[in-house]
């Protein structure tokens, strides 16, 4: 599983894909892919402001996700000349690099600085290593440590939030910072940016188990067995985002585990090297088999949709298997399935939109970003033969 991680990681950083000698069983599909990547792709082209960016310059995260949707794009990938307005959309966002290293404008420093970083490393640009080095520290200060240094004696103490020590630390903006800095590593293992600061990677599993429904590693009071939040993650270590309060028959409120953040849980536990014989990574694995669906984000129906397909897509590539067990032990292609539901939503101008507007999936941006990632999260991990 860590070398199909990598792998796949690998991947959508070079946005190339070796053509197999042997037919893929999913040949027509990635057809399909490549042109609802190609359609999504053109449409993020035509919102691009005159200035480089995208949507809104306060918020850097829209016009990072439109670019690295656009450069793995593995249409592109077979025409190495990149397109003027991909190397515009780079330099205003290069632009935006505070001295403390983030990637922001209106606060909300580590999302926006970990989607920047992410995009800066996937448009594979040496020029761009010294913006990428100055974003990993910033994110790697923003790792909650409270109490005792190196102890992480409290709830949000490994985690990492949306950029305030006066906020709280949260599984998305943690997993956001853990993809960016897995992914941006190898700019620095080489030495030539000299020594360089890590991410307190026990801290960091230790803040995921406090966010998992499993007793036997959740520690901090607030997990739940039962058959229906068990190996599910939710939110925060003191937070869901499940509106369902209904008591246990003991008595007790759980904090609901659901779908998206469950995906991220997952991808984060595998990108923090966990093996795939960790009870952690097995009660997760079976949460959404017993709970997978593409008609909704389990436990909040139409809201984070979007989201939810693209952490699903990069978390089951990164497993590097092939099929999802369900709870009745039925074992589906989630390949197959997922993508056959992004193509079918797509619109006809190539964009996609979520109905429900939380979490700003209104904006149809910021969604087909989401979706365009997703699709070339499934069409790298395809296994070639």
């Amino acid at each position: 599983m860590k070398n199909q991680l990598f792998t796949v990681a690998f991947a959508l950083l070079s946005a190339s894909v070796v053509v197999a000698e042997t037919p893929s069983p999913y040949l027509s599909l990635q057809e399909e892919m490549k042109q609802a990547i190609a359609r999504g792709n053109a449409w993020l082209a035509t919102q691009q402001k005159a200035e480089g960016y995208w949507d809104d310059p306060q918020i850097p995260a829209f016009t990072a996700l439109a670019l690295t949707a656009t450069v793995r794009d593995p249409n592109l990938a077979q025409n190495k000349e990149k397109a003027p307005y991909i190397n515009k959309g780079f330099d205003w966002l290069r632009a935006q690099q505070k001295e403390d290293g983030g990637i922001y404008n209106r606060g909300l420093s580590v999302y926006n600085t970990a989607t920047s970083l992410t995009a800066l490393v996937a448009a594979q640009n040496e020029g761009y290593e010294a913006a990428i080095v100055k974003a990993r520290k910033h994110l790697i200060n923003n790792q909650w440590d409270t109490g005792e240094k190196g102890v992480t004696d409290g709830a949000n103490d490994g985690g990492i939030g949306y950029g305030s020590k006066n906020d709280r630390s949260d599984m998305s903006n943690t997993y956001l910072a853990i993809e960016a800095l897995t992914l941006s590593k190898k700019i620095i293992e080489d030495g030539k940016h000299g020594d360089q600061p890590d991410l307190d990677w026990g801290a960091a599993v230790d803040f995921l188990s406090r966010c998992q429904n499993l007793e036997e590693t959740n520690k901090g009071g607030n997990a739940s067995n039962d058959p229906q939040n068990k190996g599910g993650f939710f939110y925060g270590p003191n937070e869901t985002k499940v509106e369902d309060v209904t008591p246990l028959p003991n008595g007790k409120v759980p904090l609901r585990s659901y779908g998206s953040m469950s995906y991220v849980g997952l991808l984060s536990m595998l990108y923090a090297k966990l093996s795939p014989d960790d009870q952690r990574v097995k009660a997760v694995k079976e949460w959404l088999g017993s709970n997978y669906t593409l008609e909704e984000n389990p436990g909040l129906g139409q809201q984070g949709m979007y989201y939810y397909y693209n952490a699903m897509a990069k978390a089951l590539a990164a497993t590097g298997e092939n099929k999802l067990k369900l709870a009745d032990g039925k074992e589906i292609d989630w390949r197959k399935e997922l993508c056959e539901k992004l193509l079918t939503t797509q619109n006809a101008d190539g964009s996609w939109k979520n109905s429900n507007g939380r979490w700003m999936e209104s904006n149809p941006i910021l969604t087909t970003a989401y979706t365009v990632m997703a699709l070339e999260a499934i069409y790298y991990s395809i296994p070639q033969r």
